[in-house]
This record gives C-alpha cells, structure tokens and sequence, in this order.
C-alpha cells in the first residue's frame, strides 16, 4: 500500500469541480467515501422534485455520476447527516421536516418524512453511535430521535431563542446545543436534562439597533477529536443585520470550562463562518463566506488567527471533511461544488 499524502494546507489545490444549477446551502461527506450528498436552494413552489443530490466518487475522485434524492422535502435541504455506517442519510429542511434516505439505492427516495420542527430546521447531526439523530430549529427546541425507525427519543427545552446547531461529542456522552444569542448547553439526550450552560458564545451574538433585530448563533459547530474543545462558527462586528455585513469568527470553547477564545478572519473581509472542522494533523479548518469572498481558513488549537488562508473562487455556503481527512468538499453560493486536497 502506498503511504498516505503529507497533509500541508499551504499546497491545497482543487481536484474536482461539479456544476450544479442553483446555489448550494449543504454537503456532506459518505463515512465510506463514495459520495458526496449536497443540498440546493431549489423548493416544490418553483416546480423542482429534485432538493437533493448524490454525487458519486470515482476511485480516482473524479465525479462518476449524480442522481437525485426524491421526495419528502417541498424546500431547502438545509442540513444533511449521514449515518457511521454510510447507510441512511437524514436532512433537515426549511419545511420543519426530517427526512430518511436508504443512500444505496439506485434512486434514492424519501423512505420516511416527519414533521420534527414548528419552522425551520436548522441543523440534523447523527450520534457517533449511529442509533439517534438529534435536529434543533426555530421552535427553540432540540429533539432526539430514533435513527431506525423514527420514533422520538426526548425533547430538550431550554433555549429561549432559535437553536441554530448541534453537535454529538466524539464519544458519545453529551449532545450540545448553540442557540441565537450563543448561549450554549450541554444535555442528557436521553433523560432530556440540561446538563449545563457552557461559556457563552455570545461575541457570535449582536442587536441592530437600527433594524431593530437580533442576528448571530452557530452556524457551524465542531468538536477537537479528543472532545477537549469546541468550536462554533459565525460572524461578529456586525454593521448592517438586514445585509448580514459582518466578520467571520470562530470562537473556541474549552470543554472544562474557561474563557471562550475568539479566532477572527481579519484578511477575508466581510461574511460568516458557514463551517468548521477539526482535522487529526491537529488544527482546525474553517469556511468563510460573504462580501469578503469565500475563504478556507487554517488555525491552530491555541491560535487567535489562522496560520493559513486560501481564497476561494466564489462564497463558501458549506463544508465538509473526507473520511480519510485529505480533502475537504465546499458548496458555493455560485451552485459549484469543489473539492480540494490537502496535500502537494
């Protein structure tokens, strides 16, 4: 067997490029590595049946084919998770819905869809474990659910604004949640109980005095692979909240408390963190879009700014990291998914 690439993020360099009609808004990675599941700004309102895609990898990582995922959604497939095993994919929509899909199909088709959330849902992520699915969304709720057969396993209430994300800790003990104004907490996803409010968020957080309106919360979250940090995403310094003219930020939270350490994008001009990675070579990537462009940015457990910085060709929507962790997979706001290595 050959040896695995030297992962340098300062040689990263684009290796597949998929077209797609419409802005993209998710991926996600096959734990097995034969596809890359995407989500479009497509909706039934503008005649599309088609919200989801599988996009199949070639053993030489080249695009071998893409095909629909049918059914269950009538808007935006906003989030996307897919099972250990590489099995079932589940989305979360704009719709409040959760939908099932079997990802060896020849055709993938909703194979179960339910009503999970009162408005949007805005982040579905499956336990390490693969036995529970927990989404959050509008309604200020976190709901865990039964990965097999869809039935619910608990309700977590507590937030008092929209939870924007959810992320399992790599063992499995606790489920974690970050809402809008970054108030983040801990639970027992399965009595229901929270646990504890973690070091706020909050400089994710802002008021528009002049909109009148509160903008922020998570729109990544990550943890370190030995669960000793967490990362969120977002943007601060918010100027204008109708226009989301912000700056990327990510802040890191350790797990034992502390602190909260504010990792700032100072050369990728306005925009948000729309995602976060920890890889093993140990550092974290992060994603960031908007008036600045689209950036991949790499920083350091214990930096406040990123060690590298690679500019994008359009804004990044979405990302995420291949199993084997030399490459990472960016949606863009220009409909484009592209994939880039990490290595020479």
């Amino acid at each position: 067997m050959s040896e695995p690439p030297a992962i340098d993020p300062t040689k990263i360099r684009e290796v597949l490029a998929h077209k797609h009609g419409r802005p993209l808004v998710s991926c996600c990675w096959d734990p097995r590595d034969r596809f890359i599941c995407f989500g479009a700004e497509n909706s039934a309102a503008e005649g599309y049946d088609d919200l989801l895609f599988r996009l199949a990898l070639a053993s030489a990582g080249t695009p071998a084919a893409v095909v629909p995922c049918t059914g269950g959604h009538d808007s935006w497939a906003w989030s996307l998770a897919i099972a250990p095993d590489g099995a079932t994919l589940i989305s979360g929509g704009y719709d409040g819905r959760l939908c099932w899909y079997d990802l060896a199909a020849a055709a993938p088709r909703a194979a179960r869809s339910l009503a999970a959330h009162d408005g949007w849902v805005r982040c579905v992520r499956i336990s390490p474990d693969g036995r529970w699915a927990a989404s959050c969304g509008n309604d200020r709720l976190v709901r865990v659910w039964n990965v097999a057969d869809g039935s619910e396993v608990s309700r977590l209430s507590g937030h008092e604004s929209h939870v924007y994300h959810v992320a399992w800790r790599p063992d499995g003990s606790a489920l974690v949640s970050c809402d809008l104004k970054g108030v983040v907490k801990e639970w027992d996803a399965a009595g229901g109980a929270c646990r504890r409010d973690l070091a706020t968020a909050a400089p994710l957080w802002t008021y528009d005095k002049q909109f009148r309106a509160d903008i922020g919360g998570a729109r990544a979250m990550a943890f370190r692979a030995d669960g000793a940090q967490l990362a969120l995403g977002g943007m601060t310094k918010v100027t204008n909240a109708f226009a989301g003219v912000g700056q990327p930020l990510v802040v890191v939270l350790d797990w034992t408390g502390g602190e909260p350490r504010l990792v700032e994008a100072k050369n990728s001009g306005n925009g948000v963190t729309w995602g976060v990675a920890w890889h093993p070579a140990g550092f974290w990537i992060g994603l960031a879009g908007g008036g600045g462009g689209g950036w991949l940015r790499f920083f350091k457990p214990d930096a406040t700014d990123d060690f590298h910085a690679f500019k994008l060709p359009a804004n990044g929507r979405c990302m995420a990291l291949s199993p084997d962790a030399t490459r990472v997979a960016v949606g863009m706001a220009d409909g484009s998914l592209r994939v880039y290595a990490l290595h020479a």
